[in-house]
């Protein structure tokens, strides 16, 4: 009887905590995003060198080229030519300023709509493929591709590449690493709003057993296709933004191990995560610029921490907080057992 009153007795204190804890758990987050966000604002203030500039514009956007392949992934679909669409973006809004003249501010949104329509129409035929048919499928679209641009001759300048092209702006790299920065945020905010809203959820049940989600009135075929639509359109807004910031192509960046470079940062960061893709993408590009020195080496590097993923992170990095966490649960468990004993 007393330990339960001793029990009652702590509560109130016990529901105070956590009617205090919630309100620092509902605006954790926020504050950790906001600080992320005002890190890489300032970050330019500090980086002394032009060529680490270089390389966080292309981390900001192969996140936006990642994130926008989790949005097909999580229907269960994983297709194999996401870097031919974000090279369907980037030639046509490289094209469209050069031969026809208009602004790169314009051809940048017609081109990201282009390429999601392209992904719609692939997506009708594509719709009944699933898990290894529709990752060949895919391949052979993304090969098909890159010998169409080959074919075009001088219009998309051939094997010898696009040049040319009309630059978003002149001179200092500054402009382009605040412009990808808001680009890469919205592009986040967007595909997380659409991961997480009632398509979302859609698409996560087709992916777990489409014939339930079919019972329940899901239209399989339409969220599918819609998926592919939403991640092309971020992928060609990728492309198209990479097309007028290096203002020279070449489908060497568009090919099957481009592709398979995407995969690999979204596997490694972590698949069942929506952060995963961006932790990978930011890892798997920065280690083999820190080492630079070992630059030749960078895909065993690569290959070196996607085996160690695999068998000791299943989450992938996004769940190694998690494994910090139970291990240290852990070993206070088992020092908390040596003292008792």
């Amino acid at each position: 009887m007393r330990d339960w009153e001793n029990m009652n007795s702590h509560q109130p204190a016990t529901s105070a905590l956590l009617e205090f804890d919630s309100p620092t758990r509902k605006y954790a987050k926020p504050a950790i995003y906001a600080a992320l966000i005002a890190l890489f604002a300032l970050l330019p203030a500090v980086l002394s060198s032009v060529y680490m500039l270089h390389i966080l514009i292309l981390i900001f956007i192969y996140v936006i080229a990642t994130v926008s392949l989790r949005a097909i992934t999580i229907s269960g679909q994983f297709p194999l030519a996401h870097a031919a669409f974000m090279g369907i973006g980037a030639y046509l809004s490289g094209m469209a300023s050069k031969w026809l003249g208009w602004s790169p501010w314009l051809t940048m949104p017609c081109a990201a709509l282009v390429t999601s329509g392209i992904g719609m129409l692939l997506g009708f035929p594509f719709a009944r493929l699933r898990a290894l048919y529709y990752a060949m499928g895919t391949l052979f679209f993304g090969i098909g591709v890159l010998q169409i641009i080959y074919a075009l001759g001088r219009l998309t300048g051939g094997y010898s590449g696009l040049v040319g092209i009309k630059p978003l702006f002149f001179g200092s790299k500054l402009p382009y690493y605040y412009l990808f920065l808001g680009l890469t945020i919205g592009s986040i905010i967007a595909l997380y709003r659409f991961e997480f809203s009632r398509i979302g959820t859609n698409l996560k049940a087709i992916s777990q057993s489409h014939l339930v989600a079919a019972s329940v009135g899901i239209n399989e075929a339409w969220y599918r296709i819609l998926s592919v639509g939403v991640g092309c359109f971020f992928v060609g807004l990728a492309g198209a933004g990479y097309a007028h910031y290096n203002v020279v192509l070449s489908t060497s960046s568009f090919n099957f191990m481009a592709t398979l470079w995407l995969v690999m940062y979204v596997l490694i960061g972590g698949i069942g995560h929506f952060a995963g893709p961006i932790i990978g993408t930011f890892i798997l590009i920065l280690i083999p610029e820190y080492f630079r020195d070992l630059k030749m080496y960078s895909p065993f590097i690569s290959a070196a921490i996607l085996g160690i993923v695999v068998y000791l992170m299943p989450e992938g990095l996004v769940g190694l907080p998690k494994i910090i966490r139970s291990w240290f649960t852990q070993h206070l468990k088992d020092k908390r057992a040596v003292h008792a004993s």
